[in-house]
């Protein structure tokens, strides 16, 4: 019970050299890959989910959005996997580090935005002073909208680490109660172990909902620069 609750989000190392790397290139490895004609039910269950899922975030976009495609379904791919994985004993959660979700979402974000101002920068700069603005309003819309405009990439890392965090710090606080208590009172410590379960099946969906979160809102940002 003493001890640290964040020692789980501690990047791990191995030898003295981060580990967080291999670690981040091991998800891939997950996603198996058929050379035969006919696919077993595990590939064509993956093949089908990615189908489904790239069919609803492009069905909005035009040929230069659905350029993205690719990009975008592997980054769900990424995130979901990451993500359940972490929720494992003893494993480490890239994704409750900010500085790596900052470093996905600050570029995909930047290539939506420079897309938007070299294809149509009329209507990327219409963004920043909504028609029918009154004349002494201009200066402190231009300027809220610019501050909207590049907050965006923060609250998208934000919003990814902020929930894995919080789940799995609220699992590890129960874990500990239930492990705590299992001497003391083994009718409260049953009741404690059914919520950890539920409070683990909700994690699970909240791992997948998070990442399809992400992927939607760079969907997003995508779409209104293109």
């Amino acid at each position: 019970m003493n001890e640290n609750l964040f020692a789980s989000f501690i990047a791990p190392t191995i030898l003295g050299l981060p580990a967080a790397v291999l670690i981040i290139l091991f998800p891939p490895l997950l996603t198996p890959t058929s050379k035969y004609l006919i696919n077993n039910r595990l590939i064509t269950t993956q093949q089908w989910l990615i189908k489904l899922t790239s069919k609803q975030m492009m069905a909005m976009h035009n040929t230069k959005g659905r350029t993205w495609s690719l990009m975008l379904v592997s980054l769900i791919i990424f995130i979901a996997t990451t993500n359940l994985l972490g929720l494992l004993p003893h494993s480490f959660t890239p994704t409750t580090q900010l500085s790596m979700n900052l470093a996905m979402a600050i570029p995909l974000w930047a290539g939506a935005v420079i897309m938007g101002f070299r294809s149509k920068i009329k209507n990327a700069l219409a963004h920043f002073l909504p028609q029918g603005t009154p004349t002494p309003l201009i200066p402190m819309l231009v300027i809220i909208e610019t501050i909207s405009l590049l907050i965006q990439p923060m609250a998208l890392a934000v919003r990814l680490t902020a929930n894995i965090t919080a789940g799995h710090l609220l699992m590890h606080l129960i874990g500990s109660a239930t492990l705590a208590m299992s001497t003391i009172n083994l009718p409260s410590t049953l009741t404690i172990f059914t919520i950890l379960i539920l409070l683990t099946i909700l994690e699970i969906a909240v791992a997948l909902i998070q990442a399809y979160v992400f992927t939607l809102l760079v969907s997003l940002y995508l779409h209104d620069n293109t």
